[in-house]
């Protein structure tokens, strides 16, 4: 029996590919042809909670909307600007069906279209559109017409709310995160969507200075770590419960004061920022050479998916989110998918970095050795 059956038949929840998701269907209720946000029906039919692996698509298989435009985020990150030069052609992002094709007050004349994979995307201020309500369209296939403001409002949705479109796209490269999402209903139609396996990136910072970057990529002097490439996660804090011990507990809980300020440990790419499982509000940064760091707990996170930050930068405000009885921060560190003890890496008592050369196996084993 195959893992995709075994999860299908467990009832846990139901992984998509662009092929596996039911089929969308070709014709709509007046509603659907007429409201942007509603839900999308048969959705959860299956499960409470699907995933969608982006990593498994060709390049047909994707495209930015507006390949030639520049994009910012806008309306507290729920959908783009995309500006370009009037006449330009809109693309459809994936492979689905015209649900939604008409002028409306809030967007002019706008199209949305109901994908395969379950999510569905909005492209609204055009001066033509170019298909018709239940019509199949593929990716790239031209949609819509940009008009004499120059400009395209772009939105992604699930189950009828808007996400962060840089959850699923680098918005300055135009690139689709080869990474896989899951989508999970937690209460009437709101869905809340995270990050269960990070893009591999070719430009991810750096965890430690340019010198340390040219050298081998074996063994990490911490000593060598210039003061601007690292910080300690919650500045003043002392340890409430160290890392193991007979709860096995996977990270070190560090605490001051409700809502103080949590920083970044090292520079990095956020790849989750938003509540998970017992966790919380959580907050997961990837660094070079398959380092990740986790904050967790958090009253509130400062931070979005596909962000760069800075070693130093705050994240977040302590709290007690997800399983927690006091305000706190839940820290861990993880090199290649194996959570490690924080303490190898920090010096918790004085808040600074050890005083080690680390020495990283290609198979996620890690070993330190202190430095004379």
């Amino acid at each position: 029996m195959t893992l995709k059956l075994r999860l299908l038949l467990s009832g846990l929840f139901f992984v998509v590919t662009m092929s596996a998701f039911a089929p969308v269907r070709d014709h709509f209720t007046a509603a659907e042809q007429q409201q942007i946000s509603i839900e999308t029906p048969g959705l959860f039919a299956r499960s409470n909670a699907f995933h969608i692996d982006f990593s498994i698509l060709k390049d047909k298989e994707y495209s930015f909307p507006l390949p030639v435009g520049k994009a910012k985020l806008m309306n507290n990150n729920a959908q783009l600007e995309i500006t370009t030069k009037q006449g330009d052609v809109v693309k459809a992002m994936f492979g689905g069906v015209v649900r939604l094709s008409r002028k409306l007050d809030t967007f002019g004349n706008v199209v949305i279209i109901r994908h395969d994979n379950g999510l569905e995307t909005v492209y609204g201020d055009n001066a033509q559109n170019l298909v018709k309500v239940g019509q199949r369209v593929k990716a790239g296939q031209s949609i819509a017409i940009v008009g004499q403001q120059g400009k395209l409002t772009f939105a992604i949705m699930v189950n009828g709310g808007r996400i962060n479109p840089e959850t699923i796209i680098a918005i300055n490269s135009h690139k689709l995160r080869k990474q896989t999402i899951l989508c999970k209903k937690v209460r009437g139609s709101f869905v809340d969507v995270s990050v269960v396996e990070k893009s591999k990136s070719d430009d991810e910072p750096d965890i430690t200075d340019e010198s340390l970057a040219k050298s081998s990529l074996e063994k990490l002097n911490l000593s060598e770590l210039e003061k601007e490439r690292w910080a300690y996660p919650l500045p003043g804090s002392h340890v409430i419960s160290p890392y193991g011990g007979k709860r096995h507990h996977a990270g070190v809980d560090l605490k001051t004061k409700p809502n103080d300020k949590i920083v970044a440990a090292f520079d990095g790419i956020v790849t989750l920022s938003g509540r998970h499982y017992g966790y919380g509000n959580c907050i997961k940064i990837k660094h070079k050479y398959g380092f990740e760091t986790l904050y967790s707990h958090q009253s509130k996170n400062f931070v979005k998916v596909g962000q760069k930050v800075k070693a130093g930068e705050v994240i977040g405000l302590t709290g007690r989110t997800g399983r927690a009885t006091t305000e706190h921060l839940h820290f861990e560190i993880s090199y290649k998918g194996r959570r490690m003890n924080p303490a190898v890496v920090f010096d918790h008592a004085n808040r600074k970095l050890q005083q080690v050369t680390l020495t990283l196996g290609k198979n996620g084993k890690l070993t330190s050795k202190k430095n004379k």
